[in-house]
């Protein structure tokens, strides 16, 4: 394989495991009764990147439900990347303070 093809894979493969995070949140959503929402937490945490690198965040947001219950598999860094995935603008996610 080729540096350029290469390239091309690599892309490819951090796109799709970011991806996967996402849709596996989406797919929790989809399984929630209509109220859940997402409040923004603001402490540091960090993530690794698929090359193993540890990426450090300032805040992360968290899903919770109806009740207030937070969701198992709802802590996330992007909130723009969760909307992609929902397709939804970033304006109409259900965030609270």
């Amino acid at each position: 394989m080729r540096v350029r093809e290469w390239r091309l894979v690599a892309a490819a493969i951090l796109y799709c495991m970011a991806f996967n995070h996402y849709a596996k949140i989406r797919r929790i959503i989809d399984q929630q009764p209509e109220g859940w929402f997402i409040r923004r937490i603001d402490q540091p945490t960090s993530a690794k990147n698929f090359k193993g690198e540890t990426v450090e965040f300032s805040h992360y947001y968290r899903l919770y439900d109806a009740t207030g219950e937070p969701i198992k598999y709802g802590k996330f860094q992007q909130i723009d990347r969760l909307a992609q995935a929902l397709k939804l603008p970033v304006e109409a996610l259900p965030l609270v303070d």
